[in-house]
């Protein structure tokens, strides 16, 4: 993908998210999320990411305002967080729900220049809007190989499922195969590759480690 294409898709994906955020908040909807329940059993399956680890730093490629960290410090995680969201407004709404110190920083951008333990993207590859699904498709491989880098042990991310019911399906949306999505990341990062599809959304979680 060229540099001017994706800079074209970063650029409509940051406008979509600040609306949400204008619009409604920091609630699940402001992220373009469905309601809180569904929201927290998401985030629930990067928690095998982490596994028996809390003191290992991780970083949020997409972490809108935040809503991730607190819940990983309720399940006992006390590393280093560190968030990345392209749309600027999401940073100033971390910042401000949660505060920066020597645990905890924000960042706006969608490229990070920092290296964690473990690297989650949490929904940034489903709203795909009036894009051909090969040049999202696309984009979607690029940021998973920036999400690689930045999690030097592992990482984990999620997208919609191409085995939920075709007719629920939106145009605007993307749905990917989760099989082809398995060997892909067997063939690029090696075999501790893990595949959950197991939790009742209409999505999969992939999980990579290399250790």
């Amino acid at each position: 993908m060229s540099a001017d294409t994706r800079a074209e898709i970063l650029q409509t994906v940051a406008a979509y998210y600040s609306a949400k955020l204008a619009a409604f908040g920091t609630t699940p909807a402001g992220v373009d999320w469905n309601g809180p329940a569904a929201h927290a059993l998401r985030h629930r399956q990067f928690l095998r990411l982490i596994g028996e680890d809390p003191n290992a730093s991780l970083l949020d490629l997409g972490c809108g305002f935040g809503d991730f960290y607190p819940f990983v410090r309720t399940h006992g995680h006390t590393g280093k967080f560190i968030g990345y969201d392209i749309a600027a407004s999401m940073i100033v709404e971390a910042i401000r729900l949660h505060g920066e110190g020597p645990d905890r920083d924000w960042h706006a951008g969608a490229d990070p220049r920092h290296i964690a333990d473990f690297a989650i993207a949490s929904g940034i590859f489903n709203v795909k809007g009036n894009l051909p699904e090969k040049n999202w498709g696309l984009y979607v491989r690029d940021t998973i190989d920036i999400l690689a880098r930045s999690g030097q042990r592992g990482f984990a991310f999620n997208i919609l499922s191409q085995s939920s019911d075709p007719e629920r399906r939106r145009p605007d949306l993307y749905y990917a195969d989760p099989v082809e999505m398995f060997a892909y990341c067997l063939r690029r990062f090696g075999r501790r590759v893990a595949l959950l599809q197991d939790y009742g959304l209409y999505e999969f979680t992939m999980i990579v480690r290399r250790e």
